[in-house]
């Protein structure tokens, strides 16, 4: 019998094949140039900027309808934008007198569904887009991926005969055979559960470092897009809301909408004071905004210090109206003396006494100065 520990471990990271045996592509850098895209009047994609540099991973984060997936599908050369360029190592592949297909571009596609062919076993599957090598070198090319995601040993399985995750698993391996220079992944752990799709995460992201491709990822996961991106692009109604590190988006977001796409917000209707405003929690900087401007004061659920009446004076007093238990944290909803909407906290589980958690002790509530922000009311 397998110690706990043993076991636990093989729950958490299934075999993915020997480290740095990917192979090495040589990368290239995308750009979107003044991109627009339009379906008869309505405007999917408006005037979009933006470079994914040569080996880093570029996440295109935003919610369902923001144009993630248009953009990725105009970069593989399966759509054509309205106007705009699109380039490679800034060599236009689609512009308004150029339009390269896909097989010319030079990328490769993992899809949200992995597309692969139910008819073709795995070897052959990966084996697809090698058709320029000879059937030799093909083979060694596809069992070498094959290898590296873990699957050398299911060369003669089909799709049907995978679990998700492993179907994940040569789809990317089928991306990566022919070594592109940017390879293009559009929400590809979306189908997997939780606890797998952490482990797809970790391990796809060792594989893309090992490949240095230039990679682009669409998902709608602002986790995902932290633990992944070396850099976000956050869209939002076919824009570019931010571009920056994860980092900087989830640490400056530069409106109201960033920084609820990140986490779940406490907002207040204020007006702004001279570089300060006041809110019913207590005074937030808002310098840059002028003084009498209607604005949107946004606390995050988790920048809050819940504690009791002995151990500080300094904050605004509540009490607990109710919580819900999730394992490593408590979610409060509290009414506060200086609102009449409650405020929503999240804490470090057992952090209040039980009482306090029931409704039976007052607590003072006090917000961080990293987790709060002010914006002009929209």
């Amino acid at each position: 019998m397998k110690s706990p520990l043993k076991f636990a471990e093989t729950l958490r990271r299934p075999a993915w094949g020997t480290p740095n045996t990917a192979g090495v592509s040589i990368p290239r850098e995308l750009g979107f140039e003044n991109v627009d895209f339009h379906i008869e009047q309505a405007a999917i994609l408006s005037d979009v900027s933006l470079k994914a540099e040569a080996s880093q991973v570029t996440c295109l984060l935003g919610p369902s309808g923001s144009g993630k997936t248009t953009l990725l599908r105009i970069a593989a050369g399966m759509e054509r934008q309205s106007c705009g360029l699109v380039q490679l190592d800034q060599t236009t592949v689609g512009g308004p007198d150029v339009f390269l297909p896909p097989e010319q571009r030079g990328v490769g596609l993992v899809f949200q569904d992995y597309a692969l062919f139910p008819h073709l076993n795995l070897l052959a599957n990966v084996s697809f887009g090698l058709a320029h090598l000879g059937r030799g070198e093909r083979k060694k090319q596809a069992l070498h991926m094959l290898d590296r995601v873990g699957l050398s040993d299911r060369t003669g399985d089909y799709p049907h005969q995978l679990s998700g995750g492993e179907q994940q698993r040569v789809a990317l391996a089928r991306a990566l055979a022919p070594r592109p220079g940017v390879l293009l992944m559009d929400e590809p752990f979306s189908g997997l559960d939780s606890r797998l799709r952490d482990t797809m995460r970790e391990q796809t992201l060792a594989v893309l470092r090992e490949t240095r491709a230039t990679s682009v990822i669409v998902t709608h996961d602002p986790e995902e897009a932290l633990r992944m991106g070396d850099k976000i692009v956050l869209l939002h109604l076919g824009k570019v809301e931010q571009i920056g590190t994860g980092r900087e988006l989830y640490g400056n977001p530069n409106s109201l909408f960033a920084a609820a796409f990140f986490s779940e917000l406490n907002i207040f209707d204020c007006v702004a004071g001279d570089g300060v405003t006041d809110t019913p929690m207590g005074k937030i900087g808002s310098a840059g905004i002028a003084k009498g401007t209607a604005v949107a004061a946004a606390i995050r659920v988790g920048a809050f210090d819940i504690l009791g009446l002995d151990q500080s004076s300094e904050g605004v007093r509540g009490r607990v109206l109710s919580t819900q238990f999730s394992g490593d944290h408590e979610h409060l909803r509290i009414g506060v003396t200086t609102c009449e909407q409650p405020i929503y906290a999240r804490i470090e589980a057992g952090s209040l006494a039980n009482e306090a958690l029931a409704g039976k002790t007052d607590v003072v509530v006090r917000p961080r100065i990293e987790g709060s922000f002010v914006f002009p009311a929209v």
